[in-house]
């Protein structure tokens, strides 16, 4: 048996951490038994479904690297796979045949109930202390019955019928599950009084059409299991295997959602965290490798994954423990390839820059980047910061508060008498190579001979050129501005220092 997996994401609204997760997991599997991994578009919420949440939800799964086998039409390449269309707007005659099918069998039915006979049934039951389900009302109507309804211009929904009993499966995850059909809430709205079908029976149609052998999908579907394996066998298919994987929880345990928490995909991506790191700590969020090892690639998850090392716990999201993950594959990346992937969030700070005003000295590249990327490797946290580590070798003027030239210990007048003698200093170094072992050198033995804290000197040096006191290493940073725009921004520095103290 080829083990068949799918994601079926809605569209309507963007790719979601928990969805992400899913994608991840049904991917993994499928990859590691040598399967093929399904993409689906349940877009039957047309009202809310929208071109922009796809293209979110398809280029997220891209950037993932969760390539599917089997799925939709995607920017005018056709759909790939026997059991096309990958839309179910595209495959409502298979609903309407499927619906057909049960009619025919009677094992569904015709319901007239209107929105006010459900809703004081609802009422009935409340006051009763009774858990809600439809009364049956339209279960055994007559032939006459049914045109008499019709003749008051009432169109039916169609009902799926629960049988009583016991429904019971074997969850991957959760081990043996069995549930009462009578807490299922009686006769089951399969398609509307307008003709769309419900989530419940396209799943199923969608998955039994499509062969998916294992449904791996949150434990929020968990109590819908058994109306979907009814329906199976309904249909007369065969029963697909189940794994219900562990919720996202926010670190108070509760469900993670979009009111209070960041869910989306393309969030994460904006502020610069790493594919690598975000697929390793999904992957994490509710799996264990079944050694101390944190630090996975997707093609070693791939290798290692197994649906029984899936807890059955929630998994809580740790907001820490990804920004660590993202720092150690930061590390690993390539000075080649991190430099292209700064290149875009530098540029869009340095445009964050420019509309306050600063002048962009040069446009940012992966070339002008690749000198930077040792300077800054260790210190990035996320590839959204390296705007606040080297955006001033972009840009003039840089911004200086004069308080900031000051350190500590120091008044205005020291630090005047430091920047000339280091700017002394450092112009001297142009008869030599301009290289931070030429110039921490000479540096260090001014602050000697002046009696000075050699971080002192330092930090106001710093201040002067970068605007920041915390850059990457000084001597480095001074080699990556450049001789001349070095010596202009201590001059600059010197300058306002004057202007602060009053004339001799």
């Amino acid at each position: 048996m080829t083990v068949r997996c799918r994601i079926a994401p809605s569209p309507t609204g963007p790719l979601h951490i928990g969805t992400a997760r899913t994608a991840l997991y049904n991917f993994l599997f499928a990859r590691h038994e040598g399967g093929v991994f399904v993409l689906r578009l349940e877009d039957t919420d047309v009202a809310r479904s929208t071109v922009a949440w796809e293209r979110d939800i398809l280029e997220g799964l891209h950037w993932l690297g969760l390539d599917w086998d089997e799925g939709p039409e995607v920017a005018g390449q056709p759909a790939r796979g026997p059991y096309a269309p990958y839309r179910q707007m595209e495959r409502l005659p298979l609903y309407r045949a499927a619906a057909e099918r049960l009619l025919a069998e009677d094992l569904a039915y015709r319901c007239y109930c209107t929105r006010e006979e459900l809703d004081a049934d609802r009422a009935a039951q409340e006051a009763a202390h009774q858990a809600p389900h439809y009364v049956g009302r339209c279960a055994h109507l007559t032939p006459e019955r049914r045109r008499a309804l019709e003749a008051e211009g009432r169109r039916p929904a169609i009902r799926f019928r629960i049988p009583a009993g016991t429904v019971a499966f074997d969850d991957i995850v959760r081990g043996h599950v069995e549930i009462d059909a009578s807490a299922l809430g009686g006769d089951l709205v399969i398609v509307r009084s307008d003709g769309t079908p419900l989530y419940h029976f396209t799943v199923v149609v969608d998955d039994a059409e499509m062969a998916i052998t294992h449904v791996i999908r949150g434990e929020d579907h968990l109590s819908n299991t058994p109306k979907h394996i009814l329906l199976f066998r309904a249909l007369g298919a065969s029963v697909p295997a189940f794994a219900h994987v562990p919720l996202i929880l926010n670190p108070d345990r509760t469900k993670m959602s979009k009111r209070k928490s960041q869910t989306a995909i393309a969030d994460y991506r904006a502020q610069g965290f790493v594919r690598e790191a975000l697929v390793n700590f999904l992957a994490l969020l509710g799996w264990a490798s079944g050694t101390e090892e944190e630090i996975f690639s997707l093609d070693e998850l791939v290798e290692r994954f197994d649906l029984a090392r899936v807890h059955a716990g929630g998994a809580v999201f740790d907001r820490e423990r990804l920004e660590w993950l993202n720092g150690q594959w930061i590390r690993r990346l390539s000075a080649e390839e991190l430099a292209e992937r700064l290149v875009p969030f530098l540029a869009a700070e340095l445009a964050v820059r420019q509309a306050t005003g600063a002048r962009l000295v040069r446009e940012p590249t992966a070339e002008e980047i690749r000198p930077l990327v040792p300077l800054v490797q260790e210190r990035l946290p996320v590839l959204g910061a390296i705007g606040d580590l080297v955006d001033f070798l972009f840009i003039d003027p840089i911004s200086v508060d004069p308080a900031l030239l000051v350190p500590r210990r120091w008044d205005a007048g020291t630090t005047l008498a430091a920047l000339e003698a280091a700017r002394e200093v450092i112009e001297g170094q142009g008869r030599v190579s301009f290289e931070a072992d030429e110039l921490e050198g000479p540096l260090r033995d001014l602050a000697a001979r002046r009696g000075w804290k050699a971080g002192d000197l330092f930090m106001a040096i710093r201040v002067a050129i970068t605007g920041r006191t915390a850059t990457p290493p000084l001597f480095d940073t001074m080699v990556a501005l450049g001789r001349a725009h070095t010596l202009e921004r201590l001059d600059a520095a010197v300058a306002a220092l004057r202007e602060r103290l009053p004339a001799s």
